[in-house]
């Protein structure tokens, strides 16, 4: 059975597990082999959880006609709209092309379309449009709103993990996916977990809304290990808007007697939060053996 399992991130609606295998297996090994461990994982050792198709047709949500017709006007609740406006101060933080908010500009742009046009000329989404920025916006929606398709998500998850499993690697939504299932399986053996381009540390629209629910602490919240886990890496790119909260050691404490999250920033060139471009990096390869080399040495 698998010793690393993998989850993906938003907006593989329209892929499949085989090819989220083709592409994610071949840049996670060559990321463990340029960061010098090379031979400590094979092909069979790496298992992909894919859960694209739960948002797709006939499940209901965005099938390809439903892409076409999205306009901003599908960007309800404050939830969404919220991460949106997050999205938007951050983009225009690290990209001097996006208009920040607030600024003068001509025309009516305000709330959701001013956002979403900002976005949509950010170098970082080149070749994203505004409907595909909806639907980014709609499924971590779906998965906090809609509790039959985010028991369907974790169900997936849980049905990968075997006794062999010791690291967990997760790229963006999954790693929302991978947050409860662990905190929710404290039984299990898994002692490393990495996280790419992740939106955990987001306050209201992801970490209030999470299971377990967060501590209050002061004025702010404080997040819950997550089960069995003993390392925790945390990667990002700085100008990956999805992750907003670049470190999330203060955002999850650890428990007594082990060590906190490492939070690491990577660049990956124009394309932020594409997921080969975190799998191939030193960092993500090293965090993934490390946490084989620990068992091993200890």
């Amino acid at each position: 059975m698998a010793r690393v399992v993998a989850v993906h991130g938003i907006l593989n609606t329209y892929a499949a597990p085989e090819v989220m295998a083709a592409g994610w297996v071949p840049a996670l090994l060559g990321g463990v082999d340029l960061s010098g461990n090379g031979g400590v994982l094979s092909e069979a050792d790496v298992s992909c959880v894919f859960y694209g198709d739960v948002f797709r047709r006939p499940g209901r949500y965005l099938g390809g006609d439903d892409l076409e017709l999205l306009d901003p006007e599908d960007v309800d609740g404050p939830a969404e709209a919220g991460l949106l406006a997050a999205w938007w101060e951050a983009a225009a933080q690290v990209d001097p092309g996006v208009v920040p908010p607030g600024a003068r500009t001509l025309g009516p742009r305000i709330g959701v379309q001013a956002a979403l046009s900002a976005l949509a000329g950010s170098r970082f989404l080149a070749g994203v449009g505004e409907r595909l920025l909806i639907a980014w916006l709609k499924q971590v929606g779906t998965y906090f709103t809609q509790p039959e398709i985010r028991q369907q998500i974790q169900n997936r998850f849980v049905e990968a993990i075997s006794a062999d499993t010791q690291v967990v690697v997760a790229h963006s939504l999954g790693s929302v996916v991978a947050y409860e299932a662990l905190s929710a399986h404290p039984e299990w053996a898994v002692r490393s977990l990495v996280t790419l381009g992740s939106p955990l540390g987001i306050r209201n629209v992801i970490l209030d809304r999470l299971i377990p629910a967060p501590m209050r602490d002061g004025k702010g919240m404080r997040g819950q290990w997550p089960g069995s886990v003993a390392q925790w890496t945390n990667i990002a790119d700085r100008a990956d808007f999805v992750a907003l909260v670049k470190s999330l050691k203060h955002v999850y404490p650890e428990p007594p007697a082990q060590d906190p999250i490492v939070d690491i920033e990577i660049d990956n060139g124009m394309s932020a939060h594409k997921v080969d471009r975190y799998l191939t990096a030193r960092e993500t390869g090293a965090a993934i053996a490390a946490g084989f080399l620990a068992d091993t040495d200890g």
